[in-house]
C-alpha cells in the first residue's frame, strides 16, 4: 500500500480529518436533520410517517414533531390519503424543493483552511474528491 497504509487506516485517518472540518454546531446540526427529512419526504412522495421515520432512523412521534415544524415552515403538504383515510400523504411544497434544491450551507472553516493552502495541495485534494466521488 502507499505509504504503508490499509484501506481500514486510511478510512480511519480520513474521517478523523473530514470531523474536523466540519462545524458541528446546533444549527449545523438542525440543517442536516432538516434536509435529511426533505430528501426522505422527497424520495418517497407520496410519503408516509412510517416509511419517513425508517428512511432517516427516528422513532415515528419525533419525525411527526420534526414534519409539523415543516408544515408550519411551508416546506411539507399533507393531506390524507386517498387510499387509506387515517393515514396522511406528505409532499414537498414549491418552497420544499426550492430549499432542498440550494446548497447547503458550508461553515467558513473549512474555506478558510483550504485557503491557506498552496495551489498544487489544493489540486491534489480535488484530485482525491473526483476519486471519492467517483466511487470506484
Amino acid at each position: 500500500m502507499f505509504g504503508g497504509s490499509t484501506p481500514a487506516a486510511l478510512a480511519s485517518r480520513f474521517s478523523a480529518v473530514a470531523h474536523s472540518f466540519i462545524a458541528d454546531g446546533p444549527a449545523e446540526r438542525a440543517e442536516r436533520a432538516r434536509r435529511k427529512l426533505l430528501t426522505a419526504i422527497a424520495e418517497r412522495e407520496p410519503a408516509t410517517l412510517k416509511q419517513v421515520a425508517a428512511a432517516v432512523r427516528r422513532g415515528e412521534p419525533a419525525v411527526s414533531r420534526s414534519v409539523d415544524a415543516l408544515v408550519r415552515a411551508g416546506l411539507v403538504d399533507r393531506s390524507p390519503d386517498p387510499t387509506n383515510r387515517r393515514r396522511l400523504a406528505m409532499r414537498l411544497s414549491d418552497a420544499g424543493r426550492s430549499e432542498l434544491e440550494r446548497r447547503p450551507k458550508t461553515g467558513g472553516a473549512l474555506e478558510a483552511r483550504l485557503g491557506r493552502l498552496a495551489h498544487s495541495e489544493l489540486r491534489a485534494i480535488e484530485r482525491a474528491v473526483e476519486i471519492l466521488e467517483r466511487g470506484t
